[in-house]
């Protein structure tokens, strides 16, 4: 999946799988997570936040399945 570069203290890049519902996050620290049934206006507004960290902490962290690649 290919992921865009994003201004962040905590996110390096982020990807979205429209059709399978696929946010894809690779962490600064190193980490690649692929989070499940993520509608594309939880991408969209994950994009668009003043803070993406800020954005993922509260709206995508604890509420999406996930796997660590």
């Amino acid at each position: 999946m290919k992921r865009q570069s994003v201004k962040s203290s905590n996110l390096s890049s982020v990807g979205y799988d429209a059709s399978k519902q696929i946010l894809e996050i690779e962490f600064k620290h190193g980490g690649i997570y692929q989070y499940f049934d993520v509608p594309q206006n939880v991408y969209k507004e994950l994009m668009n936040a003043v803070s993406h960290g800020k954005y993922f902490a509260a709206n995508i962290k604890q509420d999406y399945n996930y796997t660590k690649l």
